[in-house]
């Protein structure tokens, strides 16, 4: 049984016109909170024509909401400063009342031997990109002391801990993983695990998509202090047709058919697999999902929406999801509950 339905979205926008953009992303979020949604999440890109300040924008949405949670998959914590970012979560945190759920990852950032310098100039071999930056991260949202000064200095009052502090904000903290060493490292430090349609293939596990999100899940929950109730989301490209037009269900097709072949060997030297995405009537889509190994481990989803489709596409499919797949799957909105 499907408990919180949730979706996610990149954000697009033209160079010409950014603001458009930026304002559909919004009325996105908006008719999500309508539809009943548990939560919506935000892709980060940096250097691309998609949203590049989750923070800024969720902040935007925290105020034209009042229920829907408001959720980051992934913040590369390569780019941040995670003190600062620390800062800027607690704050959005505080403004929302309590809805945020940051998901974060670690690595390099893309390109990096081509934006180093703009990013770290001088400093960027003694960037450490491991997961430490995640414990720095964690660290600072709980409150635990970040410099040995505290008290007065003249007038002025300094605190030893970031500020402002949100309670709860550390337990909603999320990694986005996927590898077995990813999901084992955020299962031990306590986080909530993201996990979507790009996986690893390992050496140690077949080259199967749904048998390698499986092995993650039951990873991530083994090495969980919370064990078999640790929040786990799956992120899963879905696009249900029930109310499109046949030209939205044709062009729904042809996306999902010249992004299959990648799904069916592991690609470049990363062997990265990926998920095949779903298009059909929320009941086709209910049954594949019921079949899902991984699936029925989780609870929660946050489905990925198509990046490239218009803002007209993404009402039909949100408003599908809501009012016949997610009931399909036995889900009900926020406000039959």
């Amino acid at each position: 049984m499907l408990r919180k339905l949730g979706f996610l979205t990149i954000g697009l926008f033209d160079e010409a016109d950014p603001r458009r953009g930026h304002e559909s992303t919004l009325e996105i979020i908006e008719l999500g909170e309508r539809l009943g949604f548990d939560s919506a999440w935000l892709r980060h890109r940096h250097l691309q024509f998609g949203i590049s300040s989750p923070v800024a924008v969720l902040a935007a949405a925290s105020q034209r909401t009042s229920r829907i949670e408001l959720g980051t998959a992934v913040i590369p914590l390569g780019w941040e400063n995670p003190l600062r970012l620390a800062e800027d979560l607690a704050t959005l945190d505080l403004l929302s009342g309590g809805r945020i759920n940051p998901g974060v990852s670690v690595g390099p950032p893309m390109h990096w031997d081509r934006v180093k310098d703009a990013l770290y100039p001088g400093t960027a071999e003694a960037e450490d990109f491991s997961y430490a930056r995640v414990e720095r991260l964690l660290s600072a949202v709980r409150g635990e002391p970040v410099t040995s000064f505290s008290g007065y200095e003249g007038f002025e009052q300094f605190s030893d801990r970031v500020q402002p502090h949100s309670p709860g904000l550390a337990s909603r903290l999320w990694y986005g993983g996927g590898s077995l060493p990813s999901a084992r490292w955020a299962g031990e430090h306590g986080m909530n695990f993201l996990t979507s349609s790009v996986v690893k293939a390992e050496e140690s596990l077949p080259a199967d998509f749904e048998h390698i999100q499986h092995a993650h899940i039951r990873e991530f929950r083994a090495c969980h202090p919370d064990g078999d109730r640790a929040r786990v989301s799956q992120g899963p490209v879905v696009i249900p047709t029930d109310s499109a037009t046949p030209a939205q269900a044709a062009k729904y097709r042809e996306y999902a058919e010249k992004r299959l072949p990648r799904t069916l060997v592991p690609q470049g030297p990363a062997r990265l697999m990926f998920a095949p995405d779903i298009v059909g009537t929320s009941g086709e889509i209910a049954e594949r999902l019921s079949a899902n190994a991984a699936f029925r481990e989780i609870d929660e989803v946050a489905f990925a929406l198509p990046f490239t489709f218009e803002h007209d596409d993404y009402v039909q499919i949100l408003t599908d999801m809501a009012e016949h797949l997610g009931p399909a799957l036995g889900w009900s909105p926020a406000a039959a509950r």
